[in-house]
Parts: C-alpha cells; sequence; structure tokens
C-alpha cells in the first residue's frame, strides 16, 4: 500500500476585520465567524477569517508521472487541528479551488505595523497591487463578501466534466478537529489544466459567516506550512499497490495468536527522500516440537491477508499514518510480508516507530515491540 505527501509552497489567511493585513508567514491559519461588541450602542458585527493553501503543480504533477502506480489514486487535503472552539451542533467547512493567483507575503496576524506585502482581505497580490475579482466572474467562479468590504478570495463552485468543485466536512461537537477531505477532483482539475492550480480556500458555510448571533462563532485555529510542530498542512496521495504474489514459495500462513515479528533490514536510520521497503519476518512465539533438519528460528511465515501496518512519532504518539484497511495493507512475495514507505511524508531527524494489526482467528492483534527508526537529513 502507499502513502505520499507533500506540503504546501504557500498558505496565509485572509481577515475581514484587517482588510489589507497580510500573515503569510503566521504559524497558525485560522477559519472562523467571531461576533464583536464594539460600537457604542452595542450593535453586533461578524468578522471573516479565511484560509487559502497551495501545492506546487510541478510536484502533484510528478507524483502522479512518476510514484503513484495506480490510476485509482485518491488525494486528501490534511491540515491539523491547534485550538477549536465554537463547534456545537453539525458544522459544515468548504473548500473550494482558488480561481486567481496570490502572493503569500512575509506578514503575520500579530505585527504591528502589519506587512500588506502579500494576500489579504482585499489583495490578492499586495497592498495596492491586485485586488480580488468581485465582479464579472468567469463560468463556475464566484466569491462571497459584503458589499461595504469586498474580496476574501474568489474560487470555482459547482461541476465540469464530471469533477466536482465544492468539498465539505462537517464537524460536531466530539468529533476530531483535524481536517482530512477527499479534495481528489480538484487535483484531477489541475492535473488535466481543466482549471488553473492556485491552491484551495477553506471557509465555513453561507449560513455562518457574518452570521451576528452570538450562539454561531465557530473558530478553527490549525497549524501553517510555517509551524514549528510536525503538523504542517499536507496533501496525501494514496493508493493500492497491493500484492500478494507468493510464487513458488514453500512459507505458509501463521495460524498461532502468539507470535513475533521483527523488522530484518531496519537499519534504524533512513534519508528524508528515500523510498524504503521494510520487510517483516513473523514466527510462532512457542512452536510445536517436532523433529526437523533446520532451525525452526530461522523458518518464516505469512501474516493473514488482513494485516496493516501504521506509524506514529515517537515523542508525540500520535498517528502519521494510521492503520486503513484498503491503503495500508501488507503485501507479500516469495519472501514473506513487506510494505513501503516514502520517508519524504515525515519530519527529518524525529523518531518514529512502526505498529502492525492482523487478523488471526478472529482475534485482532496489534504488534508494538519497539520498532523504531529516525528519519535524517543527510
Amino acid at each position: 500500500m502507499a502513502i505520499y505527501k507533500i506540503f504546501p509552497n504557500k498558505d496565509t489567511t485572509l481577515y475581514s476585520l484587517n482588510p489589507d493585513t497580510n500573515a503569510g508567514l503566521d504559524p497558525i491559519l485560522e477559519i472562523y465567524n467571531r461576533t464583536s461588541y464594539t460600537d457604542p450602542i452595542f450593535i453586533s458585527a461578524a468578522e471573516v477569517a479565511r484560509t487559502l493553501i497551495a501545492f506546487d503543480s510541478a510536484e502533484i504533477a510528478d507524483v502522479l508521472n512518476t510514484t503513484v502506480s495506480n490510476s485509482q489514486w485518491q488525494a486528501n487535503l490534511r491540515v491539523f487541528n491547534a485550538n477549536t472552539k465554537g463547534i456545537t451542533t453539525n458544522t459544515t467547512l468548504y473548500i473550494y479551488p482558488l480561481a486567481q493567483d496570490w502572493t503569500n507575503g512575509l506578514g503575520k496576524s500579530d505585527y504591528s505595523p502589519a506587512l500588506e506585502d502579500g494576500a489579504s482581505w482585499t489583495w490578492a497580490t499586495f497592498n495596492g497591487g491586485t485586488r480580488w475579482t468581485t465582479a464579472s466572474f468567469g463560468a463556475y467562479i464566484t466569491a462571497s463578501f459584503q458589499s461595504s468590504n469586498p474580496g476574501g478570495g474568489v474560487w470555482y463552485t459547482g461541476s465540469a466534466s464530471g469533477l466536482k468543485y465544492e468539498v465539505t466536512q462537517s464537524f460536531s461537537t466530539r468529533s476530531t478537529k483535524d481536517i482530512d477531505s477527499n479534495i481528489t477532483d480538484i487535483v484531477k482539475s489541475w492535473y488535466s489544466s481543466s482549471i488553473a492550480n492556485y491552491g484551495v480556500i477553506l471557509k465555513w458555510s453561507s449560513s455562518i459567516e457574518y452570521n451576528q448571533s452570538g450562539s454561531i462563532e465557530p473558530d478553527m485555529s490549525l497549524f501553517s506550512v510555517d509551524t514549528h510542530t510536525i503538523y504542517p498542512p499536507q496533501l496525501e496521495f494514496r493508493w493500492n499497490d497491493y500484492t500478494f504474489n507468493t510464487g513458488s514459495s514453500g512459507l505458509t500462513f501463521i495460524t498461532s495468536s502468539q507470535i513475533v515479528a521483527t523488522f530484518p533490514n531496519n537499519k534504524g536510520f533512513f534519508e528524508k527522500d528515500s523510498i524504503e521497503k521494510f520487510r517483516l519476518d513473523v514466527r510462532p512465539q512457542y512452536p510445536d516440537r517436532t523433529f526437523q533438519t533446520s532451525s525452526f528460528y530461522i523458518q518464516n511465515y505469512y501474516l493473514p491477508t488482513a494485516s496493516y501496518y501504521a506509524v506514529k512519532d515517537l515523542d508525540t504518539n500520535e498517528f502519521v499514518i494510521d492503520f486503513d484497511t484498503t491503503y495500508t495493507k501488507l503485501s507479500a512475495d516469495d519472501q514473506g510480508n513487506y510494505f513501503k514507505i516514502y520517508m519524504n511524508g515525515l519530519e527529518p531527524e524525529r523518531y518514529y516507530k512502526f505498529l502492525i494489526k492482523t487478523l488471526i482467528n478472529g482475534e485482532t492483534l496489534v504488534l508494538d515491540d519497539n520498532y523504531y527508526f529516525k528519519v535524517i537529513n543527510g
């Protein structure tokens, strides 16, 4: 199975309250509807924040042309929660492909004086440069703004050639607040050049934005590409490269739920741009007593076909690649089980560990036996 990640070449937040301010180097991205009461007669007014994220077209093309080995691939936008509040019931986030190019800029939301050298609510490039389009939209293109404060991006909506431009993800009070949305149709549109790749915009639904009710204030803070954590946004390509071709192997499937599993080719340190094929040696922990001419401890077995791998960050104990019944299934050849890891999707100079999940005789086992490794810069 295969998972390959690329990271943004730019991202920023647009703030309706500060329409000229750029936040291109801020470590936090924001999506919110906030109600403020600054008017002297206490008339409420809503302020809105939207997030822009873009990935390099050449990098996307390179992944699809040279790395992905299956036409049935999927591309998910993953953005990780730093802090979220104000979500009480089903709250829908919308993701659209942007219809206008923009500049990252060097500002942060808390700079004083504010920098205005990149995209902001009013400007797509910089203060005094190119504004966001607010009229005479092309086919499938729209925007949403208050007439007194135009801007906030411009994007494609609807669908064309069977590909949908609108992606949604709903959140509730107790759901995870990480964004993990299938944007395959958007990426296919970029890849085919049916629309230009200017990235995506993330915003709340139109029923939430500008709503002046104090009870409707979803406020999501997310880690940007400039974060100092291990959680930058990602475009995660997933495809099924599963094979189970044992050839003329004499290996058999293990039937005992008490097993020992090792990674014989885990050398412990791997270059950040390498592609590694990890092999798994498996045997029963307590073998049956038999008469044989070779050592039992060099005999390998296959895990059942319902077996999967995952990768955790060792410091945070969080999954960076979670178990997936389609995309992290263990393959096999005449030597045993194996899987591939694309190290570019892991933060360098950090330690990780493998976990293996398998189903044997109706019993689900998770093998977690200090299978550690480190990704290095080289």
